[in-house]
């Protein structure tokens, strides 16, 4: 239940922090009512309103941020305090938590969709979200004002896979290093981060083994994604001669597996991704696709060929089979299967 009231001329509208129900309303009227009425005439209950003034965005997102500070990875914290800095703040940052309205929300959202995609405007309103969420835990607010408003859909984009003529094309036409980061893609399904945080300590040719325990995202050197993306996967006899020859360019000391131009680890996969990974597509004449799509492509490839999905699942970094079997299901080649073959004795 909410209270309008004037005050000298003034127009307040506060919540009685009460569902609105027949006896919270007889309450309201009998006593809650009365006791405002007083507070108004003796002066006291604009004092109560400053000592409990309800703080700005940017002041609880401190307090927001801190909470989580031991729970974020640091590629996260980074993602949410520049979605702060950028899309929030400049709109919201000097306005209480408790004067933002649902409709306010609404109009924010909007304009962010006209800049950007569904996925990205997710992200930033998340952010939004959980200083909301926090402050509601702190009874700071009564209730959340982004979750009235609906999430943006993100239009599902088929992954589309390189074929098997696709991938020996690509890395025959690549050149220098990027002949050994394609392979490295194709042959171990590793995600960009992954493969641009890799160091020559990480990988040992005798045991045939690379260990992943660091991913590079933004300039943010980190874990993997997940706990279960610390693993050790395999060195495929067709990956062997391409990271050996790599060793050979990047190996001096003890370096990362990928150099750019100053010998410097990549700051980013923006950095080959928007250049020499477009560039290598054209060359080849082969429709451009994300470089996340070497990774689909090793997980399909191995799929389709009947590969044990323990392993593959393992190579992935997912947490176990079924989230391996989730999204690659449709892969699995089902044709000429005689079902219930078991049975033919019976």
């Amino acid at each position: 239940m909410w209270i309008t009231f004037y005050h000298l001329s003034n127009r307040y509208r506060r919540t009685l922090n009460l569902d609105d129900t027949k006896a919270n309303r007889k309450q309201a009227l009998e006593k809650i009512i009365l006791e405002i009425t007083y507070k108004l005439n003796s002066g006291k209950f604009f004092e109560n309103e400053i000592k409990n003034k309800v703080p700005t965005v940017d002041e609880y997102a401190k307090i927001s941020f801190e909470l989580h500070s031991k729970s974020r990875k640091i590629s996260t914290k980074y993602d949410y305090e520049a979605s702060l800095r950028l899309h929030i703040s400049p709109t919201f940052g000097k306005k209480s938590l408790d004067k933002i309205k649902p409709s306010d929300i609404q109009l924010w959202q909007n304009k962010l969709l006209d800049k950007f995609k569904p996925r990205r405007v997710r992200n930033i309103r998340a952010t939004f979200s959980t200083i909301f969420d926090d402050a509601l835990r702190d009874e700071i607010i009564v209730s959340n004002p982004i979750s009235k408003i609906k999430t943006p859909k993100i239009e599902k984009i088929e992954s589309k896979s390189f074929l098997l003529e696709e991938v020996k094309l690509i890395i025959e036409t690549a050149k220098n290093d990027l002949k050994a980061f394609v392979a490295l893609g194709f042959f171990t399904g590793l995600r960009s981060g992954e493969m641009i945080g890799l160091k020559w300590e990480d990988v040992d040719f005798k045991k045939k083994e690379i260990h992943i325990n660091r991913a590079i995202r933004m300039g943010v050197i980190s874990t993997p994604k997940t706990k279960n993306s610390i693993r050790t996967i395999d060195i495929l006899d067709n990956l062997m001669p391409y990271l050996k020859a790599q060793y050979e360019l990047t190996s001096k000391n003890n370096s990362y597996v990928f150099l750019n131009e100053d010998n410097n680890n990549y700051f980013d996969i923006k950095a080959i991704r928007d250049g020499r990974w477009k560039r290598l597509l054209k060359e080849c004449d082969i429709e451009y696709r994300t470089i996340y799509q070497m990774r689909h492509t090793f997980a399909t490839m191995m799929i389709e060929n009947g590969e044990d999905i323990l392993w593959v699942s393992n190579m992935l970094g997912h947490k176990d089979s079924s989230m391996t079997l989730q999204m690659y299901a449709k892969y699995r080649k089902r044709e000429n299967v005689k079902r219930a073959s078991f049975l033919d004795n019976i």
